[in-house]
């Protein structure tokens, strides 16, 4: 059986409840912290080749509200985003869960977390 991943921030609700979900039905996985472990851009740029730099960045989060604009608007392709998501991991929508280095789910929802 492949081992699950689970990319996040340890005190982001989304990534607490897709953790409890994970633990409370016995799936076993490994904790990535992005602030604690960091990320790097060949990571990304692999997530980037599964799933569009417009849904892996996370435009409705916090870190994003608080950038300027004129860096908003800087993020315009992948190698954009990939520098974004590098300085600022926190801006990456939350959390990632990856089994054999593909992106199985972006983001927690039960539902989706049942059909896996």
């Amino acid at each position: 059986m492949a081992l699950l991943k689970l990319y996040g921030i340890p005190n982001c609700n989304t990534v607490k409840k897709a953790r409890s979900w994970l633990e409370t039905n016995g799936k076993p996985y490994v904790f990535h912290d992005f602030r604690k472990d960091g990320v790097e851009a060949a990571l990304l740029q692999g997530w980037l080749q599964q799933i569009a730099w417009d849904k892996l960045v996370n435009r409705a989060g916090m870190t994003w509200r608080g950038l300027p604009d004129n860096a908003k608007a800087a993020v315009t392709d992948d190698a954009s985003a990939v520098a974004l998501m590098l300085d600022k991991p926190s801006v990456i929508k939350r959390p990632v869960l990856v089994k054999d280095g593909s992106i199985v789910q972006l983001g927690f929802s039960e539902d989706a977390y049942q059909k896996l």
